[in-house]
């Protein structure tokens, strides 16, 4: 297996700096979506211009929705026929549109 490049102590520093700013960020966006802050459309509209949102996994972000949990999650992105792993920005036009119609929300 290859290893991975290695890094100066600052290349390691500045990428766990910007790792860690990108988990804050993405914790602040569940946030407010679970808050009514920000709609699922709102979200899914800056996926693709906004990498941030665009790497955030779909799954974390439907039970981020009020009233959605894990499991109710998970049975929807079943019924829809979206993977577990897949992220927004990797979301195909008919999928939004589905995610959009089962939530039946903007």
């Amino acid at each position: 297996m290859p290893q991975p490049p290695s890094l100066t102590p600052q290349q390691r520093a500045a990428a766990l700096a910007k790792a860690a700013q990108a988990r804050k960020a993405r914790a602040e966006i569940k946030d407010q979506l679970k808050n009514g802050r920000v709609t699922l459309s709102g979200l899914l509209g800056r996926a693709a211009n906004d990498d941030i949102v665009g790497k955030m996994k779909v799954l974390a972000v439907l039970e981020s929705l009020p009233g959605t949990g894990k499991v109710k999650a998970r049975r929807l992105m079943e019924q829809i026929g979206i993977s577990e792993t897949r992220r927004l920005q990797g979301l195909g036009a008919k999928q939004r549109h589905a995610l959009l119609e089962a939530i039946g929300r903007p």
